[in-house]
């Protein structure tokens, strides 16, 4: 017999955590669905071996999927499970891919399967490819014999996450190569231009119009002192990483991050439409609401919001329902508060926060298009107007020169 260490859901969505002795991993989850637990995880309890060293940690978190590949991987999975065994549809997946990384996670998996092991419990032999929350619902799906629904339904969601992120880093891609290319000029003009041309008014010996003697003296502090920079950004850096590890002054930080106009409510909306994506998958699959907002709360960097979803857990575990869950933590829009009470009163709650993320997905679309929009003028307008000053206080010098000869 072996000792295994289990976490589980009860019937009134409580997590629960225990140990118990079978002779495999799959006696020991029989013997807590007979209990009637909703089976999370089951590990080797203390008596198992140790884990894996340092270094082969380190390579594993290096052969990590991307969200692209876990998403291809998830499709062809799903159509290939209702055709032929899991451990044939890894196999052949396995020998399709191009991607060494990609064979290498597999075979993993594969092995496990082979082993015996169910396949939820086989993908956490990899954890850094497969999250939590994939592997919750891959484990709803084989216990209710609807595995290829369920890893569709994965896929669905992996599409939308990553699309949303792309739209993201589009957003923000222009104006970033924008400003860099716009302060790469700046810098040239000041380093190399600037200097060679106030070599030739120092001849005549004239003292220079206000605005020239400003921007020689910038160009001669970047010349002399141009290392104070960098070292200035990694000093605030290194301090503002220091000051971020104390966990109070952390949630302070990402609370007023939260009140600012433009960033807050970018970061409201994107939170809110992942949690709704995602608790519309889980319950669609039959799946505990509290697990679904416990996983997605551990992947979520803002500690402002991740209080909040924890907050929820803790209300929901207590008898009240998501709406109201979501009315009191005060950091979810107002549109996904009333989609779930309109989806919890109707019954038809997976279809009202599959709505509510696609509402908050194309406010998020338009937010980010009229900030860009915005954004780019500004941009041209603040590196246009340095560049004028620059030039100006090179012509100025230029245009005395000439009234003197002039005259």
């Amino acid at each position: 017999m072996t000792d295994f260490a289990w976490h589980a859901i009860d019937t009134g969505g409580r997590e629960r955590r225990g140990h118990i002795a079978a002779e495999t991993p799959d006696h020991a989850r029989a013997q807590l669905e007979a209990r009637r637990l909703y089976v999370v995880a089951i590990d080797k309890g203390e008596g198992a071996p140790r884990g894996p060293s340092l270094g082969a940690q380190l390579v594993r978190r290096r052969r990590r999927l991307s969200t692209r590949e876990l998403t291809l991987v998830t499709r062809q999975f799903a159509s290939l499970v209702t055709v032929i065994p899991v451990e044939e549809a890894l196999r052949t997946i396995q020998k399709q891919t191009g991607k060494a990384t990609t064979a290498v996670v597999l075979g993993s998996v594969h092995d496990a399967v082979v082993q015996g092991h169910r396949l939820a419990d086989a993908l956490a032999t990899e954890p850094q490819s497969f999250p939590p929350l994939y592997r919750a619902m891959v484990a709803a799906g084989e216990a209710s014999g609807t595995l290829p629904e369920i890893l569709e339904r994965l896929a669905d969601l992996h599409e939308r996450q990553a699309t949303v992120r792309g739209k993201l880093i589009t957003a923000l891609a222009y104006p970033t190569v924008l400003a860099i290319v716009a302060t790469a000029v700046v810098l040239g003009l000041m380093l190399f231009v600037v200097p060679r041309i106030v070599e030739q008014f120092d001849i005549s010996g004239r003292q220079l119009p206000l605005i020239t003697r400003i921007v020689v003296g910038a160009s001669e502090l970047l010349i002399r002192f141009w290392w104070i920079a960098p070292l200035l950004i990694l000093i605030g850096v290194f301090a503002f990483a220091r000051l971020m590890a104390d966990q109070g002054r952390r949630l302070r930080f990402d609370t007023r991050l939260l009140g600012l106009p433009l960033v807050g409510r970018l970061l409201r909306d994107l939170h809110a439409a992942r949690m709704a994506r995602t608790l519309s998958r889980m319950v669609e699959s039959r799946l505990p609401l509290i697990e679904g907002i416990a996983i997605t709360a551990r992947t979520v960097h803002n500690r402002a919001l991740r209080a909040g979803s924890e907050a929820m857990v803790e209300d929901i575990r207590g008898g009240s329902s998501l709406s109201a869950a979501l009315r009191r933590t005060d950091l979810f829009p107002p549109i996904m508060v009333y989609m779930a009470a309109s989806g919890e009163a109707s019954g038809r709650l997976h279809e009202m926060l599959e709505r509510a993320a696609d509402y908050l997905e194309r406010e998020f679309d338009m937010f980010t298009a009229t900030l860009l929009a915005l954004l780019e003028p500004l941009v041209i307008v603040f590196m246009g107007v340095i560049v004028a000053l620059i030039v100006l206080s090179i012509l100025l010098p230029v245009l005395q020169l000439d009234t003197l000869a002039g005259i």
